[in-house]
């Protein structure tokens, strides 16, 4: 950012230098007409070869260096990661983290703007991660999610739902799954459980956008996982998923049965 920000200074400079080669006044005659120092006519003077014919533009106050830049091998080797996994800023915190690079999140996410290679959709609805609560009693965390089962012309979606501390769960089946669809599903899953609800954690799916996260019931907080960060997802989501191989194997022994 400039040290100033008025748009008539250019104007002004060119002005005092008009002055000082036009009219033959003196460098400290033009400084006190002006209201600057001697030392800054003399600049604008020797900035300014044409004598007046353009304007001085009022140049950036940014420093060209800083000790703790990254390095340029450093910036390289991001900008090589992003190429080579094609992956979120996440994720390259993460393999850089993981092969003993260390840069911060914030670095890695500064570099890829700076040089275009992400691509955000102007469109895009961004979802806020509030903290995770710890499950010590019934209903404080439940964890929902969808899995389907069957071929993609004779496919089945199943509704699942965990509670975290007890490991009450809660399934129902459905031919197709939406907003309005998972809304029910908590809905009948409340009235079934002998406990209430506090948080409910899910992927963010398509069938748990923001329309289920305002329409759930006010007393409910419903918290998103992020997908994209790796070991996040596995360790946030190990019930749930737990849940997901025991039922499916229940149901595969039944069918075969």
């Amino acid at each position: 950012m400039p040290y100033t920000t008025n748009p008539n200074a250019p104007k002004v400079r060119r002005e005092a230098v008009k002055l000082v080669c036009y009219r033959n006044w003196s460098i400290r005659k033009v400084a006190r007409y002006v209201g600057v120092y001697p030392s800054t006519v003399s600049r604008w003077v020797k900035l300014d070869p044409t004598g007046s014919w353009r304007l001085i533009p009022t140049k950036s106050s940014r420093p060209h260096s800083h000790p703790k830049a990254l390095s340029a091998e450093l910036v390289d080797t991001i900008i090589e990661y992003r190429q080579r996994h094609r992956r979120c800023a996440q994720v390259i915190h993460y393999l850089l983290d993981k092969d003993g690079i260390r840069v911060s999140l914030s670095s890695v996410k500064r570099i890829l703007r700076k040089y275009n290679l992400v691509n955000h959709n102007k469109w895009k609805k961004w979802h806020k991660y509030p903290p995770r609560p710890i499950a010590e009693k019934p209903g404080i965390l439940t964890q929902i999610d969808t899995i389907h089962i069957g071929e993609p012309n004779e496919r089945l979606y199943v509704y699942t739902l965990l509670d975290v501390c007890s490991r009450w769960s809660y399934a129902l089946p459905d031919l197709k799954i939406n907003t309005h669809k998972s809304l029910g599903f908590v809905k009948s899953a409340r009235d079934i459980a002998s406990f209430d609800f506090q948080t409910v954690q899910s992927d963010h799916g398509s069938e748990f956008s923001k329309w289920f996260t305002k329409k759930i019931t006010p007393n409910i907080k419903s918290v998103a996982l992020p997908r994209k960060i790796w070991g996040l997802c596995s360790l946030c989501s190990c019930g749930i998923k737990y849940f997901f191989s025991q039922f499916k194997t229940f149901i595969y022994d039944k069918t075969i049965t």
